[in-house]
């Protein structure tokens, strides 16, 4: 495996309970880029994006098998800090899901529960960055202390974009993180995306086609379970390998 992968995933298997949910996934994640994981309700992107910092860990009966390694090392070796790899692989899930607390503290949370704050004096500027790193900073500092579900939709999703930030993780995943938005506010995200890539190792779910095609470096077409294909996202979209790739992306399956 190259060292300037962010992910390699080799021989991914995924099971709830006796049901196999991924079969054989192979992939490569390339660091601060965009991955895309495109296709249908139930194919297994979001359980694919949840093996990436072992969320599905927290339901029982799952099992995994195969590698998972981040920059080379095992995420699922037993000496593993699961807490610490969460931090480092952070989560963006696709609705807002900000803490009945003031903007400050939900940004403060993460840096405050892993002991990084370094000091009041520390830790305002690291929710001050935090915030401009999720264009959210104009529209809130001068209300920090208000309350964070006072916030609409798309500024809550930013927020909780911040929160993710704010511990300096690796990657950010993200799960359907606009499907809850406006088209105006979806692009504000989309524009984020872009910038935020150029420190971070983005992997996004979504439904998107569309949205697929505008923010992302690579694709990967998930179909019942199985990585169907999985390229540089123009070349999939433009000259696909696999016949099913071009009848779900032309709408004709799917």
């Amino acid at each position: 495996m190259s060292d300037n992968l962010a992910f390699s995933v080799r021989n991914l298997n995924f099971y709830y309970g006796v049901k196999r949910a991924l079969a054989g996934i192979n992939m490569d994640i390339q660091p601060r880029m965009v991955t895309a994981l495109i296709g249908p309700s139930g194919c297994g992107k979001s359980t694919f994006l949840r093996c990436l910092n072992r969320m599905n860990d927290t339901i029982p009966g799952t099992r995994v098998e195969g590698q998972v390694l981040l920059n080379g090392k095992e995420i699922y070796s037993e000496d593993v800090d699961v807490v610490d790899l969460r931090q480092r692989v952070g989560m963006v899930f696709q609705k807002p899901n900000p803490f009945p607390q003031s903007i400050y503290d939900n940004v403060a949370f993460g840096p405050r529960i892993i002991g990084s704050t370094g000091g009041k004096a520390n830790l305002d500027q690291i929710v001050e960055a935090s915030l401009q790193s999720s264009a959210l900073w104009d529209d809130v500092k001068d209300k920090l202390q208000d309350d964070a579900l006072s916030l609409s939709l798309g500024q809550q999703q930013r927020l909780c974009i911040a929160r993710v930030i704010a511990t300096r993780p690796d990657v950010i995943l993200m799960d359907e993180s606009t499907s809850a938005l406006d088209p105006v506010t979806t692009l504000r995200i989309e524009d984020l995306i872009q910038e935020l890539k150029q420190q971070y190792t983005i992997v996004i779910v979504t439904h998107n086609m569309q949205q697929a095609a505008r923010v992302s470096d690579h694709a990967g077409l998930f179909w019942l379970g199985e990585l169907v294909e999985f390229s540089p996202t123009t070349e999939l979209f433009t000259r696909p390998k696999m016949e099913l790739t071009e009848s779900y992306i032309t709408g004709k399956m799917g």
